[in-house]
């Protein structure tokens, strides 16, 4: 199983929501395009609240220097992103996704990163409720859909609402596979228990 995970925008927990998924299915990690904090980026968050000794984590396609926009971190780099380069890593494990930001980020003039995303992935969508969230997540979905893409299931994270909740999920049809709450932090033991409450959904997975 290929689950690739998106967000309804930037610091939605796309990481955290990742890293459980990862632990509950012991799966492989990759984050195919990072750009900044090179030196505590996803993948060693990924590396430091994991438990599992099962769990590969592959090198990004694309690591950039600068918190920005893809397209531009990698302009600020002297690259252009070439998505000929950016091959899946093989793997007989499951295999975890994560995106930068929402679908529609830029990698380069033409392609976003909703454009990484193969037909044989199942999309988990992150999203986080605040002021117009409702429109980002339900757009989020539409473009996903628009492309032919699956939607596997949404991701809540942080504060529960419950009204903003039900709507997301009647509208779309979408199963949550889960929420996160609002910790006061994650660690191994935190992303475990998660892992462990988030298991069966995900082996239910079609």
């Amino acid at each position: 199983m290929k689950l690739f995970v998106t967000g309804i925008g930037t610091d939605v927990g796309k990481t955290i929501a990742s890293a459980i998924l990862t632990e509950a299915l012991e799966a492989d990690y990759w984050k195919p395009v990072q750009a900044g904090d090179l030196d505590n980026s996803d993948s060693h968050k990924i590396k430091d609240k994991i438990s599992n000794s099962k769990t590969h984590i592959f090198d990004n396609a694309y690591a950039l220097n600068t918190p920005a926009s893809p397209h531009l971190a990698a302009k600020i780099d002297g690259l252009t992103i070439d998505m000929a380069t950016i091959k899946e890593p093989k793997t007989k494990n499951h295999l975890v996704i994560e995106g930068a930001g929402g679908v529609f980020v830029p990698l380069n003039d033409n392609d976003s990163i909703i454009d990484l995303i193969r037909s044989d992935y199942k999309v988990i969508v992150v999203s986080r409720h605040y002021l117009g969230s409702i429109n980002h997540t339900l757009l989020t979905i539409e473009a996903l859909k628009a492309k032919g893409l699956k939607v596997a299931g949404i991701i809540f994270n942080g504060a529960e609402n419950t009204d903003t909740e039900s709507l997301i999920l009647n509208r779309t049809g979408i199963n949550c596979i889960g929420r996160i709450d609002e910790e006061p932090y994650f660690d191994k033991n935190v992303v475990k228990e998660y892992a462990e409450v988030f298991r069966h959904a995900l082996l239910e997975l079609k």
